[in-house]
């Protein structure tokens, strides 16, 4: 049963920002089961198919439902096409795909939302798998494309043998999801589940966000076959390749401090420390190369980089799991209990007294030359290590102390 969207009863409504104005707020307040949400950006020339298709769906499997078209500044007349067929229209002001659909989220009334791009390369009355997977206690029901069939023309060879593969399996390495198509429009979900996610990302990175934010916080994830067909526009699609590719990989590193900075900070250190410690007493020859004093000079560099990475590791998940937007880990755990501020203070000065004695060790050998020319190979063999110890013991000392000052700022959990 639709109990509002016929043709000639439907309302426009304003988004700004996470406000919402209503302007013929009796046809808009009451709840449904079902809310299907189409962004919307100069969608003319397919708007209209959309919306039937998706009045027969609710029509046809008897569902409480409404059609909401979140208009992201169309100046092609599809708010008036909307209203026109009786769906619900949400103005959002703010450009992006993200920003209109998280404005239309906002504004659903379904206890369900499915939602797909406007443009006419989904079947908006072949729902019924996504809303019985809804039903069924899932909170999270990813489209899939590659299991589901892409016809010849409806995705470009570069999205669907290199984009959309490639970030998807990095989405799964860096976290544990199920989803094999991220980036699929086509997903249904309970509103209020992902309401609370607190999605942000205005552009197309939305489509990573919401799979990402799902599998950290928990929720109930699953997959069904989904047909992409061609869009049916005449204008050149709003997607970037490039440029929305490097957002999609942006956003996922940025919620994976692990392997973004944990993982190769602690990478770098490892092969500083055999670096220095195989070269800091002679050359090496492996394969018939010579690794001498200018391999122990950038096994040094990255041994300080290594540990400014790790540090900055710490300090971003210390931040994401406080603000809540990163779930904590035995692993971050098990490093705060030990990296508490004292011990962190005294590996520190530890490092730095030993730096400390080789330098002074260094100036001895150049005391017994009289002050005078040194080899470099011979002293840069004691000063390299012993400038790296007292460099890395500075980074203990002051990451000790900031993050001691990151814990009990406000929002600290005691």
């Amino acid at each position: 049963m639709v109990k509002q969207g016929q043709p000639g009863v439907g309302c426009i409504q304003s988004a700004r920002g996470r406000r919402r104005v209503m302007t013929n707020a009796s046809q808009c307040t009451d709840r449904v089961e079902l809310t299907i949400l189409m962004p919307c950006l100069d969608e003319a020339e397919t708007l209209a198919e959309c919306i039937a298709k998706a009045r027969r769906f609710l029509q046809s499997a008897n569902v409480d439902g409404e059609i909401l078209i979140a208009d992201n500044g169309s100046v092609d007349g599809s708010q008036r096409i909307a209203a026109e067929l009786g769906a619900r229209v949400v103005e959002v002001p703010e450009r992006g795909y993200g920003a209109a659909l998280i404005a239309g989220i906002e504004a659903a009334r379904g206890t369900f939302v499915i939602m797909g791009d406007a443009d006419g390369s989904y079947d908006f009355s072949s729902l019924q798998p996504f809303l019985d997977r809804l039903r069924s206690g899932w909170q999270l029901v990813m489209g899939n494309r590659f299991a589901g069939g892409i016809e010849p023309g409806a995705m470009p060879p570069l999205h669907r043998y290199l984009g959309n593969p490639v970030l998807s399996s990095v989405g799964r390495l860096l976290f544990p999801s199920p989803v094999r198509d991220f980036h699929c429009g086509l997903r249904g979900f309970r509103t209020e589940d992902i309401l609370r996610l607190g999605l942000s990302t205005p552009g197309m990175e939305f489509a990573s966000e919401m799979v990402v934010k799902s599998t950290l916080v928990g929720l109930r994830v699953t997959e069904v076959p989904t047909v992409l067909s061609p869009d049916g526009r005449s204008r050149p699609p709003h997607l970037r390749s490039w440029r929305d590719g490097w957002r999609h990989l942006r956003f996922m590193l940025i919620y994976s401090p692990s392997w973004l900075f944990l993982y190769p900070g602690l990478a770098l250190v490892v092969a500083s420390g055999v670096g220095v410690a195989s070269l800091a007493t002679q050359d090496r020859t492996i394969g018939g190369v010579t690794f001498g004093i200018t391999t122990l000079l950038y096994s040094a560099l990255a041994g300080i980089v290594g540990v400014e990475v790790v540090n900055f590791a710490r300090f971003l998940k210390y931040l994401g799991v406080q603000s809540g937007e990163l779930p904590s880990d035995p692993l971050f755990e098990g490093i705060e209990r030990v990296m508490s501020l004292e011990r962190t203070l005294t590996v520190g000065l530890l490092l730095m007294l030993v730096g400390g004695g080789g330098s002074i060790y260094a100036l001895a050998l150049w005391s017994r030359s009289g002050f005078g020319p040194l080899s470099p190979v011979q002293i840069m063999r004691v000063t390299i290590p012993s400038v790296v110890l007292v460099i890395v013991g500075v980074q203990f000392v002051f990451s000790a102390f900031f993050m001691y000052s990151l814990r009990q700022g406000p929002g600290h959990r005691r």
